[in-house]
């Protein structure tokens, strides 16, 4: 990924983070449907290229499902409304992620099979943070049948990670969405794999290096709420980052309390400090409050938006990213 010094305030990188159903999503909605030259000029932010992790989860508990079906022993999830039985694939996420963003802007080879291509990334991924490869430990009668009915789903991942790489060029901001968080209850720092200090610090240092945080700030209460509410039923519901409802299990174990305003007052309040490989960096962070829900609106027919709504919104997000602007460069 080859990138220039940036002499203006474009926002080169954008960690897009928060508690599920927060709103990350509808903000990368309304991200997308801007006119270019408005994100730019008020929201210091180039074409986006936009990364995240919640389609691997997806497929992960796929494979899950479809290797009980198949009467073997599921991988990743031990049953779909379950979290994972391997805690440390927060951390494999984090590693596809990297994987995605070292690649934009070069060509991505299709692969003969789309299917193979993700087993070998998830096991490539799972290496990196010390856990066993899931895949390469099934037979291989079981892994062609697995990969034979994924293929389709497999390709559509592929399909759309070439599309992302093909939209970065010099000038681009790239926007990664991911949520965090740790078992309800839990007392501060939260305890690796959890949390955003361990999946910060897994990051690559290029990203490290390049990256600033907007961080969708909702109470664990109301993340459960609006996961409710924005879940459709079905496969239609389950592979829609809009739409996708996390189990009532996950929301608890996984997801029952949030470290990130923790981790930004521990740093003196407008940045984290994230280790990991390399020099240990200060990513700096702007909070955007949305315990009184301003975003769910973007779930519904842009020509449906409330004009109100949408001017409120516009002026928040010009105050929040206007702190982050010519702060996430060559650090």
């Amino acid at each position: 990924m080859a990138y220039r010094h940036r002499m203006n305030s474009t926002i080169d990188t954008l960690l897009l983070l928060a508690l599920p159903a927060s709103g990350k999503s509808e903000l990368r909605r309304y991200l997308a449907h801007l006119e270019p030259e408005v994100a730019e000029r008020d929201l210091h932010l180039g074409p986006v290229v936009p990364l995240d992790d919640y389609p691997y989860v997806h497929l992960m508990r796929r494979i899950s499902e479809e290797l009980l079906f198949m009467g073997e022993p599921p991988v990743f999830f031990p049953k779909r409304t379950r979290a994972f039985s391997d805690p440390r694939d927060w951390g494999t996420l984090i590693h596809l992620l990297n994987e995605d963003y070292a690649m934009l802007g070069s060509a991505l080879p299709r692969p003969e099979s789309a299917a193979t291509w993700l087993f070998d990334r998830l096991d490539r991924a799972r290496g990196k943070v010390g856990a066993a490869p899931a895949m390469r430990s099934l037979t291989p009668g079981v892994r062609g049948s697995l990969a034979e009915t994924l293929e389709d789903e497999a390709a559509a991942l592929w399909t759309e990670l070439a599309w992302a790489g093909s939209l970065w060029s010099e000038g681009a901001s790239v926007v990664i969405e991911f949520a965090r968080g740790g078992p309800a209850g839990a007392e501060m720092p939260l305890l690796p794999p959890y949390g955003y200090a361990y999946s910060l610090a897994e990051l690559s240092d290029e990203i490290k290096r390049r990256t600033s945080i907007l961080y969708v700030w909702v109470t664990p209460e109301e993340s459960r709420r609006k996961n409710a509410e924005r879940a459709k039923p079905g496969r239609d519901g389950d592979a829609s980052i809009l739409f996708h409802g996390v189990p009532e299990d996950v929301m608890f174990r996984e997801y029952g309390v949030d470290d990130f305003v923790w981790l930004v007052e521990e740093n003196g309040g407008d940045s984290i400090a994230v280790g990991g490989e390399g020099a240990v960096r200060n990513i700096p962070v702007t909070v955007f409050d949305n315990r009184a829900d301003r975003t769910s609106f973007l779930r519904a027919d842009p020509d449906a938006w409330p004009e109100d709504e949408v001017d409120a919104l516009h002026e928040s997000l010009i105050e929040a990213l206007s702190q982050l602007a010519g702060r996430s460069v060559d650090q």
